[in-house]
Protein backbone atom coordinates (compact mmCIF):
# COMPACT_ATOMS: atom_id res chain seq x y z
CA UNK A 1 0.00 0.00 0.00
CA UNK A 2 1.11 3.42 -1.16
CA UNK A 3 2.21 5.64 1.73
CA UNK A 4 0.31 8.85 2.46
CA UNK A 5 2.40 11.94 1.68
CA UNK A 6 1.71 14.95 4.17
CA UNK A 7 2.97 18.25 3.18
CA UNK A 8 3.08 20.87 5.58
CA UNK A 9 2.92 24.58 4.46
CA UNK A 10 4.65 26.88 7.32
CA UNK A 11 7.85 25.74 9.51
CA UNK A 12 7.10 27.43 12.19
CA UNK A 13 6.14 25.99 15.98
CA UNK A 14 2.77 24.21 14.36
CA UNK A 15 4.28 23.18 11.42
CA UNK A 16 7.45 21.56 12.71
CA UNK A 17 5.07 20.10 15.36
CA UNK A 18 3.34 18.68 12.77
CA UNK A 19 6.12 17.18 10.74
CA UNK A 20 7.30 15.47 13.94
CA UNK A 21 4.03 13.72 14.63
CA UNK A 22 2.83 13.00 10.93
CA UNK A 23 6.46 11.40 10.93
CA UNK A 24 6.02 9.31 14.04
CA UNK A 25 2.72 8.03 12.40
CA UNK A 26 4.24 6.88 9.74
CA UNK A 27 3.68 8.87 7.12
CA UNK A 28 5.72 10.72 3.89
CA UNK A 29 6.07 14.18 5.09
CA UNK A 30 7.28 17.19 3.37
CA UNK A 31 7.58 20.60 4.83
CA UNK A 32 7.40 23.94 2.49
CA UNK A 33 8.00 27.66 3.86
CA UNK A 34 8.02 30.12 1.54
CA UNK A 35 9.89 32.61 3.93
CA UNK A 36 13.23 31.67 5.87
CA UNK A 37 13.57 28.72 8.87
CA UNK A 38 14.43 29.45 11.95
CA UNK A 39 17.17 28.23 12.82
CA UNK A 40 16.42 26.17 15.87
CA UNK A 41 13.03 24.42 13.50
CA UNK A 42 15.91 23.99 10.94
CA UNK A 43 18.00 22.07 13.21
CA UNK A 44 14.76 19.89 14.61
CA UNK A 45 14.33 19.01 10.60
CA UNK A 46 17.56 18.02 10.39
CA UNK A 47 17.30 15.97 13.51
CA UNK A 48 14.43 14.45 12.56
CA UNK A 49 15.42 13.79 9.05
CA UNK A 50 12.68 15.27 7.57
CA UNK A 51 12.68 16.74 4.05
CA UNK A 52 11.93 20.65 3.60
CA UNK A 53 12.75 23.66 1.39
CA UNK A 54 12.58 27.47 2.57
CA UNK A 55 12.20 30.62 0.95
CA UNK A 56 10.05 28.83 -1.93
CA UNK A 57 7.16 26.46 -2.61
CA UNK A 58 8.14 24.02 -5.33
CA UNK A 59 4.74 22.69 -6.76
CA UNK A 60 5.87 19.10 -8.32
CA UNK A 61 6.65 18.45 -4.52
CA UNK A 62 3.36 19.59 -3.04
CA UNK A 63 0.72 18.93 -5.46
CA UNK A 64 1.72 15.61 -5.11
CA UNK A 65 0.01 15.98 -1.64
CA UNK A 66 -2.64 13.40 0.31
CA UNK A 67 -3.25 16.28 2.74
CA UNK A 68 -1.98 19.10 3.06
CA UNK A 69 -1.65 21.01 6.93
CA UNK A 70 -1.51 24.87 6.86
CA UNK A 71 0.27 27.20 9.31
CA UNK A 72 -2.56 29.35 11.30
CA UNK A 73 -0.63 32.39 9.66
CA UNK A 74 -0.78 31.59 6.03
CA UNK A 75 -4.12 33.05 4.39
CA UNK A 76 -6.12 30.83 2.35
CA UNK A 77 -5.73 33.39 -0.51
CA UNK A 78 -2.09 32.58 -1.18
CA UNK A 79 -1.69 31.41 -4.62
CA UNK A 80 -0.13 27.64 -3.67
CA UNK A 81 -3.51 27.25 -1.18
CA UNK A 82 -5.79 28.42 -3.63
CA UNK A 83 -4.35 25.99 -6.45
CA UNK A 84 -4.36 22.98 -3.34
CA UNK A 85 -8.05 24.14 -3.21
CA UNK A 86 -8.74 23.86 -7.16
CA UNK A 87 -7.13 20.16 -6.91
CA UNK A 88 -9.51 19.55 -3.98
CA UNK A 89 -6.45 18.88 -1.83
CA UNK A 90 -8.14 18.44 1.65
CA UNK A 91 -6.40 21.18 4.11
CA UNK A 92 -6.06 21.52 7.56
CA UNK A 93 -4.64 22.88 10.43
CA UNK A 94 -1.89 21.80 12.89
CA UNK A 95 -5.35 21.11 15.85
CA UNK A 96 -6.95 19.18 13.93
CA UNK A 97 -3.93 17.06 12.72
CA UNK A 98 -3.09 16.32 16.12
CA UNK A 99 -6.48 15.55 17.60
CA UNK A 100 -6.64 12.50 15.35
CA UNK A 101 -4.32 10.69 17.62
CA UNK A 102 -4.98 11.76 21.28
CA UNK A 103 -7.43 10.91 23.29
CA UNK A 104 -7.30 13.14 25.95
CA UNK A 105 -10.11 15.77 26.79
CA UNK A 106 -9.61 19.41 25.10
CA UNK A 107 -10.60 22.50 26.38
CA UNK A 108 -11.11 24.99 23.59
CA UNK A 109 -10.53 28.81 24.46
CA UNK A 110 -11.43 31.64 21.44
CA UNK A 111 -12.67 35.12 21.75
CA UNK A 112 -10.99 38.37 20.03
CA UNK A 113 -9.77 39.49 23.39
CA UNK A 114 -8.57 37.92 26.59
CA UNK A 115 -7.70 34.27 24.81
CA UNK A 116 -4.19 34.12 26.14
CA UNK A 117 -4.87 35.32 29.36
CA UNK A 118 -8.02 32.61 30.38
CA UNK A 119 -5.89 30.08 28.47
CA UNK A 120 -3.15 30.11 30.80
CA UNK A 121 -5.48 30.97 34.09
CA UNK A 122 -7.36 27.56 33.36
CA UNK A 123 -3.90 25.74 32.86
CA UNK A 124 -2.78 27.22 36.57
CA UNK A 125 -6.07 26.47 37.93
CA UNK A 126 -6.61 22.83 35.96
CA UNK A 127 -2.69 21.96 37.31
CA UNK A 128 -2.65 23.07 40.88
CA UNK A 129 -5.87 20.82 40.84
CA UNK A 130 -3.60 17.76 40.38
CA UNK A 131 -5.11 17.36 36.69
CA UNK A 132 -2.65 15.77 34.22
CA UNK A 133 -2.57 18.85 31.68
CA UNK A 134 -0.72 19.72 28.38
CA UNK A 135 -0.86 23.67 27.25
CA UNK A 136 -0.80 24.50 23.65
CA UNK A 137 -2.35 25.78 20.28
CA UNK A 138 -1.68 29.60 19.61
CA UNK A 139 0.43 29.49 22.90
CA UNK A 140 3.34 27.18 24.36
CA UNK A 141 4.69 24.20 22.32
CA UNK A 142 3.08 22.76 19.38
CA UNK A 143 -0.27 20.66 20.23
CA UNK A 144 0.77 18.13 17.59
CA UNK A 145 4.55 17.62 18.96
CA UNK A 146 3.11 16.90 22.60
CA UNK A 147 0.51 14.48 21.17
CA UNK A 148 3.86 12.47 19.75
CA UNK A 149 6.04 12.83 22.73
CA UNK A 150 3.88 13.40 25.99
CA UNK A 151 0.84 11.40 27.34
CA UNK A 152 -1.35 14.31 28.82
CA UNK A 153 -4.92 13.54 30.11
CA UNK A 154 -6.01 16.72 29.41
CA UNK A 155 -5.19 20.26 26.81
CA UNK A 156 -6.31 23.28 27.42
CA UNK A 157 -5.71 24.79 23.40
CA UNK A 158 -5.81 28.77 22.76
CA UNK A 159 -7.47 28.78 19.68
CA UNK A 160 -7.32 31.67 17.03
CA UNK A 161 -10.06 31.76 14.32
CA UNK A 162 -7.83 31.01 11.76
CA UNK A 163 -6.74 27.56 13.30
CA UNK A 164 -10.48 27.20 13.24
CA UNK A 165 -11.34 28.27 9.70
CA UNK A 166 -8.97 24.66 8.91
CA UNK A 167 -10.56 22.44 11.59
CA UNK A 168 -13.82 20.14 10.37
CA UNK A 169 -13.85 17.11 12.42
CA UNK A 170 -12.52 18.42 15.72
CA UNK A 171 -14.47 18.69 18.70
CA UNK A 172 -14.25 20.30 21.71
CA UNK A 173 -15.09 18.72 24.66
CA UNK A 174 -15.01 22.03 26.92
CA UNK A 175 -15.25 25.24 24.00
CA UNK A 176 -14.83 28.45 25.40
CA UNK A 177 -15.81 32.04 23.22
CA UNK A 178 -14.87 34.64 25.64
CA UNK A 179 -15.82 37.62 22.86
CA UNK A 180 -16.20 38.73 18.94
CA UNK A 181 -15.45 42.38 18.63
CA UNK A 182 -13.78 43.48 14.79
CA UNK A 183 -10.02 42.05 14.60
CA UNK A 184 -8.34 40.36 11.50
CA UNK A 185 -11.23 41.45 9.16
CA UNK A 186 -8.65 41.77 6.65
CA UNK A 187 -9.08 38.25 6.46
CA UNK A 188 -12.53 38.27 6.59
CA UNK A 189 -13.52 40.41 3.60
CA UNK A 190 -14.01 43.10 6.43
CA UNK A 191 -17.68 41.64 7.61
CA UNK A 192 -17.56 40.86 11.01
CA UNK A 193 -20.73 38.65 10.54
CA UNK A 194 -17.38 36.51 8.19
CA UNK A 195 -15.37 36.53 11.00
CA UNK A 196 -17.71 35.81 13.87
CA UNK A 197 -18.82 32.77 11.87
CA UNK A 198 -15.71 31.29 12.13
CA UNK A 199 -15.27 32.06 16.01
CA UNK A 200 -18.61 29.77 15.82
CA UNK A 201 -16.79 26.43 14.69
CA UNK A 202 -15.52 26.24 18.09
CA UNK A 203 -18.80 24.46 19.15
CA UNK A 204 -18.88 22.20 15.44
CA UNK A 205 -19.37 18.57 16.29
CA UNK A 206 -20.13 19.11 20.00
CA UNK A 207 -22.49 16.47 21.76
CA UNK A 208 -25.25 17.23 24.49
CA UNK A 209 -22.34 15.14 26.67
CA UNK A 210 -19.80 18.40 25.69
CA UNK A 211 -19.91 21.66 27.30
CA UNK A 212 -20.26 25.30 26.10
CA UNK A 213 -19.41 28.63 27.92
CA UNK A 214 -19.90 31.95 26.53
CA UNK A 215 -20.09 35.57 28.00
CA UNK A 216 -23.92 36.92 27.98
CA UNK A 217 -22.95 40.59 27.59
CA UNK A 218 -21.10 40.09 24.09
CA UNK A 219 -23.83 41.37 21.36
CA UNK A 220 -21.56 39.70 18.38
CA UNK A 221 -21.63 36.44 20.39
CA UNK A 222 -25.41 36.50 21.31
CA UNK A 223 -26.26 37.39 17.79
CA UNK A 224 -23.81 34.74 15.97
CA UNK A 225 -25.34 32.40 18.13
CA UNK A 226 -28.78 33.25 16.40
CA UNK A 227 -27.41 31.22 13.16
CA UNK A 228 -26.20 27.85 14.95
CA UNK A 229 -27.73 25.12 16.80
CA UNK A 230 -26.01 24.72 19.96
CA UNK A 231 -25.98 20.46 21.10
CA UNK A 232 -24.14 20.96 23.95
CA UNK A 233 -24.31 21.77 27.49
CA UNK A 234 -24.49 25.41 27.86
CA UNK A 235 -23.09 27.81 30.94
CA UNK A 236 -22.79 31.38 30.84
CA UNK A 237 -21.40 34.74 32.73
CA UNK A 238 -22.14 37.60 32.93
CA UNK A 239 -21.60 40.76 34.98
CA UNK A 240 -25.04 42.68 33.98
CA UNK A 241 -27.47 40.30 35.25
CA UNK A 242 -27.66 37.10 37.36
CA UNK A 243 -26.65 33.59 35.68
CA UNK A 244 -28.71 30.44 36.92
CA UNK A 245 -25.95 28.24 35.31
CA UNK A 246 -22.42 29.68 35.15
CA UNK A 247 -21.00 33.18 36.87
CA UNK A 248 -22.31 36.36 37.40
CA UNK A 249 -20.68 39.84 39.48
CA UNK A 250 -22.71 39.62 42.85
CA UNK A 251 -23.16 43.45 44.61
CA UNK A 252 -20.36 44.32 41.98
CA UNK A 253 -17.25 43.11 44.74
CA UNK A 254 -17.33 39.69 44.27
CA UNK A 255 -18.23 36.45 42.04
CA UNK A 256 -21.03 34.35 42.34
CA UNK A 257 -20.09 30.85 40.46
CA UNK A 258 -23.80 28.58 40.32
CA UNK A 259 -22.90 25.07 39.96
CA UNK A 260 -22.81 22.16 41.62
CA UNK A 261 -21.47 23.33 45.17
CA UNK A 262 -21.51 26.73 43.97
CA UNK A 263 -18.84 29.49 45.59
CA UNK A 264 -18.03 33.39 45.69
CA UNK A 265 -15.01 34.75 44.95
CA UNK A 266 -14.04 38.49 46.13
CA UNK A 267 -12.60 40.71 43.33
CA UNK A 268 -9.98 41.61 45.44
CA UNK A 269 -8.88 38.14 45.79
CA UNK A 270 -7.95 37.87 41.91
CA UNK A 271 -4.75 38.04 40.89
CA UNK A 272 -6.09 39.56 37.99
CA UNK A 273 -7.42 42.72 38.30
CA UNK A 274 -9.67 45.07 35.68
CA UNK A 275 -13.22 44.68 34.66
CA UNK A 276 -12.29 42.42 31.60
CA UNK A 277 -10.60 39.88 33.94
CA UNK A 278 -13.43 39.58 35.55
CA UNK A 279 -14.96 38.18 32.33
CA UNK A 280 -11.46 35.99 32.23
CA UNK A 281 -11.82 34.49 35.59
CA UNK A 282 -15.00 33.79 35.22
CA UNK A 283 -14.91 31.97 32.74
CA UNK A 284 -11.48 29.99 33.81
CA UNK A 285 -13.98 29.43 37.10
CA UNK A 286 -16.47 27.96 35.13
CA UNK A 287 -14.24 25.60 33.21
CA UNK A 288 -13.03 24.52 36.68
CA UNK A 289 -15.94 23.65 38.14
CA UNK A 290 -17.05 22.19 35.21
CA UNK A 291 -14.56 19.65 35.66
CA UNK A 292 -15.45 19.10 39.10
CA UNK A 293 -12.13 20.77 40.68
CA UNK A 294 -12.67 21.86 44.56
CA UNK A 295 -13.30 25.75 45.49
CA UNK A 296 -10.53 25.64 47.52
CA UNK A 297 -8.42 24.78 44.66
CA UNK A 298 -9.97 27.35 42.54
CA UNK A 299 -9.74 29.99 45.20
CA UNK A 300 -6.66 29.85 45.47
CA UNK A 301 -5.31 29.66 41.89
CA UNK A 302 -7.19 32.89 41.22
CA UNK A 303 -5.58 34.51 43.37
CA UNK A 304 -1.47 33.29 42.79
CA UNK A 305 -2.01 33.01 38.99
CA UNK A 306 0.84 35.62 37.19
CA UNK A 307 -0.41 36.91 33.85
CA UNK A 308 1.86 36.76 30.55
CA UNK A 309 4.57 39.08 29.68
CA UNK A 310 3.07 42.00 27.18
CA UNK A 311 -0.33 41.76 28.40
CA UNK A 312 -0.37 45.11 31.18
CA UNK A 313 2.79 44.46 32.10
CA UNK A 314 4.44 46.34 34.97
CA UNK A 315 7.51 47.40 33.89
CA UNK A 316 9.12 50.20 36.00
CA UNK A 317 8.33 53.31 38.15
CA UNK A 318 10.52 56.08 37.46
CA UNK A 319 10.14 59.42 38.80
CA UNK A 320 6.66 58.59 39.99
CA UNK A 321 5.72 57.61 36.32
CA UNK A 322 4.46 54.26 35.66
CA UNK A 323 5.50 52.50 32.72
CA UNK A 324 3.13 49.66 31.44
CA UNK A 325 3.77 46.86 28.59
CA UNK A 326 0.87 46.41 26.44
CA UNK A 327 2.20 45.29 23.45
CA UNK A 328 -0.03 42.13 23.32
CA UNK A 329 -2.99 44.70 22.68
CA UNK A 330 -2.95 44.06 18.80
CA UNK A 331 -6.27 45.10 18.02
CA UNK A 332 -8.55 48.39 18.98
CA UNK A 333 -10.70 46.50 21.42
CA UNK A 334 -7.62 45.26 23.15
CA UNK A 335 -6.63 48.67 23.75
CA UNK A 336 -10.28 49.92 24.99
CA UNK A 337 -9.58 47.28 27.82
CA UNK A 338 -6.22 48.66 28.77
CA UNK A 339 -7.14 52.04 29.27
CA UNK A 340 -10.87 51.03 30.74
CA UNK A 341 -8.44 49.97 33.66
CA UNK A 342 -6.59 52.93 33.74
CA UNK A 343 -6.51 55.31 36.93
CA UNK A 344 -4.10 57.62 36.74
CA UNK A 345 -3.71 60.48 33.26
CA UNK A 346 -2.77 58.30 30.26
CA UNK A 347 0.80 58.86 27.89
CA UNK A 348 -0.41 56.71 25.23
CA UNK A 349 1.96 54.42 22.46
CA UNK A 350 -0.46 53.76 19.55
CA UNK A 351 0.38 52.41 16.32
CA UNK A 352 1.82 49.98 13.91
CA UNK A 353 -0.11 47.83 11.27
CA UNK A 354 -3.66 48.63 10.98
CA UNK A 355 -6.07 46.08 10.51
CA UNK A 356 -8.91 48.54 9.03
CA UNK A 357 -9.32 49.71 12.55
CA UNK A 358 -12.37 51.61 13.93
CA UNK A 359 -10.66 54.36 16.41
CA UNK A 360 -14.37 55.35 16.97
CA UNK A 361 -14.98 52.87 20.12
CA UNK A 362 -11.61 54.85 21.86
CA UNK A 363 -12.86 58.04 21.32
CA UNK A 364 -14.63 58.74 25.19
CA UNK A 365 -11.97 56.94 26.79
CA UNK A 366 -9.07 58.72 25.33
CA UNK A 367 -10.90 62.20 26.10
CA UNK A 368 -11.09 61.52 29.59
CA UNK A 369 -8.24 59.60 30.08
CA UNK A 370 -5.33 60.29 27.25
CA UNK A 371 -3.26 63.41 27.99
CA UNK A 372 -1.03 62.75 24.62
CA UNK A 373 -0.61 60.11 21.86
CA UNK A 374 2.80 59.18 20.75
CA UNK A 375 2.12 57.00 17.53
CA UNK A 376 5.15 54.48 16.69
CA UNK A 377 4.56 52.93 13.28
CA UNK A 378 5.23 54.18 9.52
CA UNK A 379 1.72 54.98 8.99
CA UNK A 380 0.08 56.91 11.17
CA UNK A 381 -2.21 59.05 9.81
CA UNK A 382 -5.29 57.52 11.02
CA UNK A 383 -4.55 58.22 14.55
CA UNK A 384 -4.22 61.78 13.76
CA UNK A 385 -7.66 61.98 11.92
CA UNK A 386 -9.19 59.86 15.26
CA UNK A 387 -7.76 62.02 17.91
CA UNK A 388 -6.40 65.30 16.85
CA UNK A 389 -9.51 67.13 18.15
CA UNK A 390 -9.48 65.02 21.28
CA UNK A 391 -5.67 65.66 22.71
CA UNK A 392 -3.50 68.58 22.36
CA UNK A 393 -0.77 66.44 21.36
CA UNK A 394 0.31 63.62 18.78
CA UNK A 395 4.02 63.27 17.69
CA UNK A 396 5.57 60.89 15.62
CA UNK A 397 8.06 58.37 16.28
CA UNK A 398 9.49 55.29 14.73
CA UNK A 399 11.54 53.14 17.29
CA UNK A 400 10.61 52.06 21.01
CA UNK A 401 13.80 54.01 22.28
CA UNK A 402 12.30 57.34 20.52
CA UNK A 403 8.79 56.78 21.86
CA UNK A 404 9.97 56.09 25.12
CA UNK A 405 12.58 58.72 25.25
CA UNK A 406 9.18 61.05 24.35
CA UNK A 407 6.67 60.31 26.51
CA UNK A 408 10.00 60.71 29.56
CA UNK A 409 9.50 64.17 28.57
CA UNK A 410 6.01 64.88 28.18
CA UNK A 411 4.77 62.73 31.40
CA UNK A 412 4.28 64.42 35.01
CA UNK A 413 4.70 62.47 38.37
CA UNK A 414 1.73 60.40 38.81
CA UNK A 415 1.28 59.55 34.82
CA UNK A 416 1.21 56.40 33.38
CA UNK A 417 3.07 55.81 30.05
CA UNK A 418 0.77 52.88 28.55
CA UNK A 419 2.55 50.97 25.34
CA UNK A 420 -1.08 49.76 23.76
CA UNK A 421 -1.03 49.82 20.33
CA UNK A 422 -4.21 48.98 18.79
CA UNK A 423 -1.93 47.16 15.85
CA UNK A 424 -0.03 44.60 14.39
CA UNK A 425 3.72 44.95 14.64
CA UNK A 426 5.00 43.77 11.43
CA UNK A 427 5.86 47.44 10.32
CA UNK A 428 8.77 48.02 12.55
CA UNK A 429 9.27 44.70 14.96
CA UNK A 430 9.52 41.22 14.27
CA UNK A 431 6.49 40.42 16.07
CA UNK A 432 4.56 41.83 19.53
CA UNK A 433 7.11 40.16 21.73
CA UNK A 434 10.01 42.34 20.11
CA UNK A 435 7.91 45.15 20.50
CA UNK A 436 7.20 44.97 23.90
CA UNK A 437 10.60 43.32 24.68
CA UNK A 438 12.38 46.92 23.17
CA UNK A 439 10.39 48.90 25.06
CA UNK A 440 11.27 47.68 28.27
CA UNK A 441 14.72 47.78 27.24
CA UNK A 442 14.02 51.13 26.55
CA UNK A 443 12.08 52.12 29.48
CA UNK A 444 15.25 50.40 32.14
CA UNK A 445 17.76 52.57 30.15
CA UNK A 446 15.92 56.05 31.43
Amino acid sequence: MKQKRIVILGAGESGVGAALLAQKQGFDVFVSDFGGIAERYKKQLLDLGIPFEEKKHTPELIFNADEVIKSPGISSTVPIVSALQLKKTPIISEIEFAKRYTNAKVICITGSNGKSTTTLLTYHILKNGGLNVGLAGNIGHSFAAQVATENFDFYVLEISSFMLDDMYDFKADVAVLLNITPDHLDRYEYKIEKYAASKMRIIQNQTPEDVFIYCQDDEETIKALQNVGIKAKKYTFSIKEEVEAGAFLEKENKIQFNLPKPFTMALSDLALQGKHNIYNSMASGIVAKVLELRNETIRESMGTFQNIPHRLELVAKISDVTYINDSKATNVNATWYALESMTAPVVLILGGVDKGNDYEMLRDLVKNKVKAIICLGKDCKRIHDAFEDEVEVIVNTFTAHEAVQMAYHIAKKGDTVLLSPACASFDLFKNFEDRGDQFKTAVKEL
